[in-house]
């Protein structure tokens, strides 16, 4: 007797919970339904309110710290196993703790690694996910992963403002591989910017690598958090004779003072995608939606068809 596959389904986690409408909506499926306990302590239980037996599952949640996105993804993951899913796909648009991906002094974690084998136990038999801020960090599994490229959003934009004398540019010396990718699809110059930190997000000295004078300038980055490299590159550029500067960073962490940072810089724009819900709105924050590209991507997953089109670089 022939088995058929059933349709997959897709369920969020709580705080991705509008991306994954939206993705949903872009599979052409209902979002599943899950009900989450909350004790007075502040401890959840999250259930599954449908069948999900033998079915091919998504979970869609964004990891982001604090530790309770982290947490929550485990859970489904964990609960999704024990009702007998067959497959069950981590969805993750961003994948937190991903910069602590080595030791880059004594007696620190390598928090990625753990976080993959975190996954892994609780079950996950497959990861999404999108600009990871190592791309080694897919080494850090044993189960699958699709490592999926904002690309692919942000080049059709880029291209839409016919930008005359566009020169592609890195915030830091780590980000010269994206930003070479980038010029390569958009013929463009690049330019670097090399900084010293004097701790975690605080930057002591920036120097610039290149000729910006005359040109408009895009920042290419994988996240921005505190805004201060960003801010302080767009700056230093203005500075150095640069037309205009804008940013594309594939996840909007947006802590701290991040805001007003973006808001007094001489940033003309910043390009995110919705990997991870904005805390507010800017009149210089432009969001484009990853739901499209996911959506697309599960649908390939699920019915075994190849996804190499969606590594664009």
């Amino acid at each position: 007797m022939s088995y058929e596959a059933k349709e997959a389904k897709i369920f969020a986690c709580t705080q991705s919970t509008h991306l994954a409408e939206k993705i949903a909506k872009a599979y052409g499926v209902k979002l599943g339904k899950v009900i989450t306990s909350t004790y007075s302590d502040g401890e959840f239980q999250p259930s599954y309110e449908e069948s999900i037996r033998g079915t091919r599952i998504f979970i869609i949640g964004s990891t982001n710290p604090g530790p309770q996105n982290l947490m929550e993804m485990l859970l489904m993951i964990d609960a999704a196993k024990r009702a007998s899913a067959r497959h069950v796909t981590a969805v993750m648009p961003y994948f937190g703790w991903a910069r602590q991906d080595r030791k880059d002094k004594p007696r620190v974690p390598i928090a990625a690694k753990l976080v993959a084998k975190m996954l892994e136990a609780a079950g996950a038999t497959r990861i999404i996910t999108m600009d990871l801020h190592a791309d080694q960090i897919q080494g850090f599994f044993e189960k699958p992963v699709d490592h999926l490229f904002a690309s692919t959003i942000f080049l059709p934009y880029l291209k839409s403002l016919n930008l005359d004398n566009l020169t592609i540019a890195s915030p830091d010396m780590g980000g010269s591989k994206r930003a070479y990718a980038y010029s390569k699809a958009l013929k463009s110059d690049v330019v670097i910017c090399y900084k010293q930190r004097a701790k975690a997000n605080v930057i002591s000295h920036m120097e610039l690598i290149g000729d910006v004078t005359g040109k408009n300038v895009v920042l290419v980055d994988d996240m921005v958090d505190t805004a201060g490299t960003l801010t302080k590159a767009a700056d230093l550029m203005m500075e150095r004779g640069a037309l205009s500067v804008r940013a594309i960073c594939t996840h909007p962490i947006l802590s701290g003072a991040a805001y007003e940072r973006l808001e007094a810089s001489k940033l003309e724009e910043l390009i995110v995608t919705d990997s991870i819900p904005l805390k507010q709105e800017s009149k210089k924050l432009k969001v484009l939606s990853c739901a499209d590209l996911f959506a697309e991507v599960m649908h390939h997953v699920h019915h075994n068809e190849s996804i190499s089109n969606k590594f664009v670089m």
